[in-house]
């Protein structure tokens, strides 16, 4: 039986080919795709094309496993970002997000959930409870363990955090406020910035305190900053917003940044660290949160669309007028 899948051509076209179930090797678990959101990062695939079916954020039911694979016939679970080896120092230490020795990068290299089926390691599957819809099982990948992982790096510096200011409210920063909200309680402060007025509105209705970019240098002091927009500018307007001891942790890949070292460093003992993805062991923690906080979690996920209408998700998403963006799939053959 063939099946088709949604390839970006480039220029903002999808294509659909025929594609074949593989079978799964050893140690490997083949997936059918149920659910993938859209994320920041797969827009220049949409614009330049891709020769893989794209798709990082995904989550199915297990259909078939491979020889010595313990995960049963019909799991259901999400599918992590990268192909860690397990060996190395970093994957020893739970750093699998920053892997000496990765094997791929799903949906960039590998073929993604974006496909009817997905085959990956069953080291990077993880199961998830079956009350939580495959849509909103999408939201432990980039909404909650991207956006988790940039608070706990911006408290590995500043333990005592008391509020925070978040530049661009696109997925990743509407991840930080909600992460913010839900392991701080929902009175900690989260200012947050972005060009985008529905989007400051959209973060307003989700507990944030929006704030127009020419006001961000009106800001009072904060403790912890978060960039998810990649951009220098914004960047910079957030390291003048650090207290003392403050912390800018950058998670949106992009431009750079220029610092006074002595007046944005040294004088405030202020930190600027990054933050790739997030370790696959934070999954466990993010599950549970999830479960306790089903609905919260799912407002977030404002658009959803069949897989025969991928296009016109992709269209949506890079329009602005979105929070999460999620693409299902039923059986299409």
């Amino acid at each position: 039986m063939t099946f088709t899948a949604p390839v970006l051509a480039g220029d903002g076209r999808v294509v659909y080919r025929e594609v074949r179930p593989l079978e799964p090797g050893p140690g490997q678990l083949l997936l059918r795709s149920r659910a993938n959101a859209i994320c920041g990062s797969d827009r220049a695939a949409f614009r330049a094309g891709t020769t893989v079916v794209q798709g990082h954020e995904a989550a199915g039911e297990v259909v078939a496993a491979g020889p010595g694979t313990s995960t049963p016939i019909g799991t259901r679970g999400v599918v992590y970002l990268m192909v860690f080896c397990g060996q190395c120092r970093s994957c020893r230490y739970g750093a699998t997000n920053v892997c000496l020795d990765k094997r791929g990068d799903m949906g960039f290299n590998r073929d993604g959930g974006l496909g009817p089926f997905v085959l990956v390691e069953e080291r990077i599957f993880f199961p998830v409870d079956d009350n939580v819809p495959f849509t909103t099982a999408t939201a432990l990948l980039d909404l909650m363990g991207t956006s988790g992982h940039a608070l706990d790096r911006a408290l590995s510096l500043r333990p005592d955090i008391t509020d925070l200011y978040v530049a661009g409210a696109g997925p990743v920063g509407l991840g930080v406020l909600l992460m913010a909200k839900l392991r701080f309680g929902a009175d900690f402060p989260v200012f947050i910035s972005d060009v985008s007025r529905w989007r400051l509105d959209f973060a307003a209705e989700l507990g944030g305190e929006p704030v127009a970019v020419p006001d961000v240098p009106k800001l009072p002091l904060v403790d912890a900053a978060v960039d998810s927009s990649g951009r220098a500018d914004a960047r910079h307007a957030a390291v003048r917003r650090l207290g003392r001891r403050g912390v800018l942790v950058c998670v949106g890949h992009g431009q750079g940044l220029e610092l006074d070292v002595s007046l944005d460093l040294v004088s405030n003992e202020a930190g600027v660290i990054g933050s790739e993805y997030f370790p696959f062991a934070d999954l466990e923690a993010n599950h549970a949160l999830l479960l306790e906080h089903l609905g919260q979690v799912s407002r977030v996920i404002t658009h959803q669309f069949d897989v025969s209408s991928t296009e016109a998700a992709f269209e949506a998403f890079v329009g602005g007028e979105t929070g999460k963006v999620v693409i299902t799939q039923d059986d299409h053959e």
